[in-house]
């Protein structure tokens, strides 16, 4: 007689923790000008808390418009005396040694990381770390390789860079705009979010030790208004700024009828599509991938969904089943699948959304997990059946795991609703032929198409928008023409 095997999915998993005896963290940070942490000139100082527990992890310096003039000075007398000066080849070597850094206290930073922005520790581990060494390794090879990169064009920097980065990625976001400025002759004065400043500031010890001449990067740490006066600031020659689309457009207005170059990378609202033929278990897998292990906080999460007809009761079935094995909880342990949300005000907008949803008639499917009672921002997986165009839920950025689900019949049907936004960011296209994937793709109106995989990034790939998502690009070759003037 055979037996019966029985498949219980019902799992208790023993707590995995990541140990965090081994970082070290200041109990108060002051700004980094000129190679040196020095302390705000107004003494202001902020609290950045654990979004897991609520708690306080250290105290951060409030820049004023006076720090980030001593910045601005420090970056341009830098530009000025030696870094713009110096030769490609030792530029490279900086970038270099910073990249060898970073994965030699890989463990350390992605502790704070997932500390600092409530991210569960296998993504601080597997991608965010890795990728921002991967960075500053890539550009550090372009260093001396300008002359290839635009031939017959001769390349100059443009200056002093002003760069302010979002909470989702903030190591990966600063590699990203400071591995291409540096390589290519620039100096930085950098603003990290005024809720995840500590992995820039560990950064800023790294650059210390690194021997980085004072003055190339400048760390301002403090919330809008800060990252105002660097935008406004006279001389500062390029701006590039990755957040929300309300913000960029202030940004926009604020430098028009100036000289500054400008990168924007701002929200978006992605579609993932799914077609009849394509392999379901792997489409549903990247879709949680795309929207739920990074709890909805990245620009490109795919939070439209848009199923094929034919297919869409056994997605949708299979994704909630999916959902259900998810956990939510400590972001320090290794089997959580999504963390802490960053902030209480980014909870309250997410929980706002939710309701919105329900008001507007969607169908609305939770997963049952538990959530931990530490104080922290925590929200369970959530998904809206059953919505339509007009849904708000459809057309605004939430930036948290909530995601909307729409059925189609054609290709031209879910090319006009996929594109029936103002945004246009990132797409993912789930199909066994070759030949949909490229006819979706190019009438797909987003920077970044995905085809059979989600949210994966490569420091070679240019990333950037188009319409409400902005303009620019970040990564590979297309990632150094905003700071480079080109004859």
């Amino acid at each position: 007689m055979k037996s019966k095997l029985n498949f219980n999915t019902n799992w208790e998993y023993a707590e995995a923790p990541e140990n965090r005896d081994h970082i070290q963290l200041n109990k108060q940070y002051d700004l980094f000008i000129n190679g040196q942490f020095v302390a705000p000139t107004k003494g202001k100082y902020f609290n950045t808390l654990n979004p897991a527990t609520g708690k306080k992890l250290a105290s951060i310096a409030e820049g004023t418009a006076e720090d980030v003039e001593k910045a601005v000075q420090a970056a341009r007398h830098a530009y000025d005396k030696y870094w713009s000066k110096l030769s490609a080849k030792d530029r490279g070597k900086y970038i270099y040694r910073i990249a060898r850094l970073i994965q030699e206290r890989a463990r350390e930073f992605a502790v704070i990381e997932s500390l600092d922005g409530g991210k569960p520790i296998r993504e601080s581990k597997a991608v965010d770390i890795p990728l921002s060494a991967a960075h500053f390794f890539y550009y550090a090879g372009w260093a001396d390789k300008l002359d290839y990169a635009f031939p017959n064009r001769r390349s100059s920097p443009v200056g002093v860079a002003g760069q302010i980065i979002p909470w989702n990625f903030p190591l990966l976001m600063a590699a990203w705009k400071l591995a291409p400025a540096l390589a290519t002759g620039n100096t930085v004065v950098l603003k990290p979010a005024e809720t995840t400043p500590l992995t820039a500031l560990k950064l800023a010890e790294l650059l210390q030790e690194a021997d980085l001449p004072p003055g190339v990067v400048n760390i301002v740490t403090g919330a809008g208004a800060t990252g105002a006066a660097i935008v406004n600031h006279p001389d500062i020659d390029k701006i590039a700024f990755t957040g929300s689309t309300e913000v960029g457009k202030l940004i926009q207005n604020s430098i028009a009828g100036t000289n500054k170059k400008v990168t924007l990378e701002l929200g978006g609202k992605a579609a993932n599509i799914i077609l009849e033929d394509a392999t379901i278990d792997q489409a549903v897998e990247g879709i949680v991938n795309g929207i739920y292990f990074n709890q909805g906080h990245v620009c490109c999460a795919g939070s439209r969904l848009f199923v094929q007809e034919s297919i869409e009761d056994l997605v949708i079935q299979k994704l909630k089943d999916r959902m259900e094995t998810l956990i939510v909880g400590d972001p320090l342990d290794k089997n959580t699948d999504i963390g802490a949300i960053n902030s209480k005000s980014q909870l309250e907008t997410i929980e706002k959304y939710i309701e919105v949803g329900k008001g507007e008639g969607a169908q609305f499917f939770q997963s049952s997990c538990s959530l931990p009672s530490t104080g922290g921002y925590w929200c369970r997986p959530t998904l809206f059946t059953q919505t339509s165009q007009s849904h708000r839920i459809v057309q605004e950025e939430i930036f948290g795991p909530v995601l909307a689900v729409q059925s189609f019949r054609t290709f031209e049907e879910v090319l006009t609703k996929a594109n029936n936004t103002f945004y246009g960011l990132s797409a993912g296209v789930w199909t066994d032929k070759g030949s949909k994937i490229f006819k979706m793709t190019n009438k797909l109106r987003a920077g970044v198409v995905w085809a059979n995989t989600y949210n994966k990034f490569d420091p070679t790939s240019p990333f950037g928008g188009y319409k409400e998502s902005g303009f620019g690009r970040e990564g590979g070759l297309h990632g150094l023409l905003p700071y480079l003037n080109l004859n």
